[in-house]
């Protein structure tokens, strides 16, 4: 089994990572930092593709590298502005580059792969947040760009029956993003904890397409 996993350098990417590995999964691993991925890649025999995924010719190389996928989890994220600022005072330019990371990126990767992915009756983890639903004071341009990714999710699980389509809101984790949104990372469950073994329960099962929460797993 093969997956290509993005932001794999640290939380969530990392620990699925390490738990796939386990299991003799093939990795082709994306984050932008070389030097953390390559060690990373190192150390579970897995290809490390640095890169950011909003550029359009990085997400070709990864395609390229994922010859026979059978998971794509598109876990690469960025709050955009920090500290989180109102909406009314939002940078524009900072929103701009959180949808071109946060939604644009994993629809290109997502086009990119998907003739191999249905020819493999493969499997996509979209990454969410309750963020794209709740109204968190401050979070609103980070919420924004995962309520397009929700609803991208939605519509591709419709025109895609042979593909699964999960968007998963893995809850609060104790994580370098959680932190600089200026959260108390320390009182969350780390990702290995909670968020991966709910993953990996969903990619064993493979139940119907559709979000899912790790709280409910």
């Amino acid at each position: 089994m093969k997956a290509l996993i993005t932001g794999a350098s640290r939380g969530l990417g990392l620990a699925l990572a390490r738990s796939l590995a386990q299991d003799g999964w093939t990795l082709v691993l994306d984050a932008r930092g070389a030097t953390d991925l390559e060690k990373i890649a190192a150390d579970l025999d897995a290809t490390a593709i640095a890169g950011d995924i909003a550029d359009p010719a990085h997400r070709d190389v990864l395609v390229r590298a994922s010859d026979g996928l059978d998971l794509l989890v598109n876990n690469a994220s960025t709050l955009g502005a920090v500290p989180l600022p109102p909406l009314a005072g939002h940078p524009l330019d900072a929103l701009e580059r959180a949808f071109d990371v946060n939604v644009l990126g994993p629809l290109g990767l997502i086009q990119g792969l998907l003739p191999a992915l249905r020819e493999h009756r493969g499997a996509i983890v979209n990454v969410t947040s309750d963020a794209a639903r709740e109204p968190y004071e401050g979070w609103g341009g980070y919420g924004a760009t995962k309520a397009a990714l929700d609803q991208l999710s939605n519509v591709l699980a419709a025109e895609e029956p042979d593909v699964a389509v999960w968007w998963v809101d893995p809850g609060e984790m104790r994580t370098r993003m959680l932190a600089d949104a200026g959260e108390d990372a320390d009182a969350a469950p780390r990702p290995e904890d909670v968020a991966v073994p709910a993953l990996r329960r969903l990619i064993a099962e493979r139940p119907a397409s559709g979000r899912y929460a790790v709280s409910d797993l």
